[in-house]
Order: C-alpha cells, then structure tokens, then sequence
C-alpha cells in the first residue's frame, strides 16, 4: 500500500505513476546535468553536451515531460582511429514537469544546454460551497419507466 491509497487522497493517483517514471529517468547517468534556482519562481536545468551541436539535439515537452534528446551524426567512416575514446551515443532525458511550469527557451554555451523553466504562480481561488437543507435535493425521475 502506497501513501496515494490514502483515503483522504482523492485523485492523486496519477502523482504515483508520475514519481514512477521519475524515479527510472533519474537512474540513467548520461549526460549529467544540474538544476539550480534562478530566482524566485525561476529554473534552470543544464545538461553536460558536449560534442553536440545545436543539429543533434531536440527540447520538446510531451504531456507533462521535458525531453531532451541527442544524436550525434555516425561520420566514424571517414576516419581512421588509432584509439577511440571518446564515444558518440545518443541520450534521451526527461523530466517531469509540475502544473504552471512553462518552458522559457533554451541555449547551447560552451558545450552546456541550458534550458530555462518559469513557474507561474496562479492567484489563489477560493469558492463557496452553498450548503442546503437535507431532504430538498431534487431528485431525477426517468420518464420512459426505465
């Protein structure tokens, strides 16, 4: 049983699935990368791409995801290797993105990739419940006797 079971949690049971799939993104290892805090409602993610050019890599957001992949052109063919080192493989990383969270852009620097979140911070909405006399709710009566 999962804390989501809870009773008194109506409705999150898709935040299990969504800490499911983040908790098996986050067990890959390439490339690494950082998040910092920017500013007060500001992210920025930075991935460690080097030998990659703008060409290789695609920023997209897929449902509630940010994915970012990577693939390098195979131009192994042309050349001629005394010692290869240094591979090039693809990668395909994702993070899940919570409610108010928009993707600002992002920059190739340097062999980084930074890509820039905002959250934006709704206004808090308060709503009235009208309560009702028990016994006056209406009830709806199928005309065909069915």
């Amino acid at each position: 049983m999962t804390v989501f079971n809870n009773p008194h949690l109506l409705g999150f049971d898709h935040f299990e699935r969504i800490l499911d799939r983040a908790a098996k993104a986050s067990a890959e290892g390439y490339p690494p990368y950082n998040i910092e805090q920017t500013g007060e409602n500001n992210i920025r993610i930075t991935l460690a791409v080097a030998g990659f050019t703008m060409d290789d890599l695609q920023v997209s957001v897929e449902d509630n995801q940010l994915v970012i992949r990577g693939k390098q052109q195979d131009d192994s063919h042309q050349r001629v290797f005394v010692h290869r080192g240094i591979a090039s493989r693809q990668f395909q990383r994702a993070f899940v993105l919570a409610e108010g969270i928009e993707i600002v852009g992002a920059t190739l620097d340097n062999g980084l990739l930074h890509v820039d979140l905002d959250r934006i911070v709704p206004e808090p909405e308060v709503k009235t419940i009208k309560i009702q006399q028990g016994g006056t709710r209406s009830q709806t009566i199928d005309m065909d006797g069915e």
